[in-house]
């Protein structure tokens, strides 16, 4: 029952994302100065939140719509997930505002399971400031709750991230780009804390298609992962693959 549901709950989203798809063909609704409404759909091999899969390995189709003005932003997610009736549905709003080179954001963010006990919503405050220069783009962020799933207490997680994108196109087609992220998760209670990582290649190609292939893992142990992810295997070390369409 529990994997027809999961399946379930990826046909759903895989029918959402599809339509989101098929918006590539509209055009903007605004400029950079004005309210702005853009949107994408991600097609992954494994639904992986902080190098932890959320899926128990298995695919996931992740519509989101991103509405900016100025420097203020919210968004709405979707994915199929292990957790509650296989379904999870994020929100977040805030401000972004910049100085020079230097990106600051403030957010509050909505983790939700609908259908499930409404108790394993939560919510987390991201704080977070990025540079770019050139081809380089450095970032560092904070995710902090007071009660992560309300079972794990006060958690925080710190992660810092480098990105390089490369010059010209590889083949004449596909523009290039390699990133990495390296964070420290820790809690209250119940779960113990972790070190989780990744790095990867990003192919962007057609204007609105990218794909991406990369490598996550965790100092996790079995056991330790089993509490935290209700699996033993969802902290391997593995290579997942994303198509991720935007409009």
């Amino acid at each position: 029952m529990a994997r027809r549901s999961r399946e379930a709950g990826t046909i759903t989203l895989g029918i959402l994302s599809a339509a989101l798809i098929a918006g590539l063909a509209l055009p903007a609704l605004a400029d950079d100065t004005k309210l702005t409404l853009t949107g994408s759909a991600t097609f992954v091999t494994d639904y992986m939140f902080r190098s932890i899969s959320n899926t128990s390995q298995e695919p996931a189709a992740q519509p989101e719509f991103d509405l900016t003005y100025g420097m203020f932003w919210a968004y709405m997610w979707g994915s199929n997930t292990a957790f509650g009736k296989h379904i999870e549905i994020d929100y977040g709003a805030g401000i972004s505002p910049k100085w020079k080179d230097i990106t600051f954001t403030i957010g509050e963010l909505a983790y939700t399971y609908p259908g499930a006990n409404s108790t394993t919503d939560y919510y987390e405050l991201r704080t977070g400031a990025s540079w770019t220069g050139g081809a380089w783009t450095l970032s560092v962020n904070n995710w902090w709750s007071a009660n992560n799933f309300h079972v794990f207490g006060n958690s925080d997680a710190v992660e810092g991230a480098v990105g390089y994108a490369f010059k010209g196109k590889l083949f004449n087609f596909f523009s290039p780009s390699i990133s990495g992220t390296v964070g420290f998760q820790s809690y209250e209670k119940i779960a113990s804390d972790y070190t989780y990582w990744n790095a990867g290649l990003t192919l962007s190609f057609m204007d609105h298609w990218s794909a991406d292939v990369r490598y996550y893992d965790t100092n996790y142990n079995d056991t330790q992962c089993f509490i935290n992810s209700g699996g033993r295997e969802n902290c391997d070390a593995r290579v997942v693959g994303a198509l991720k369409a935007t409009f």
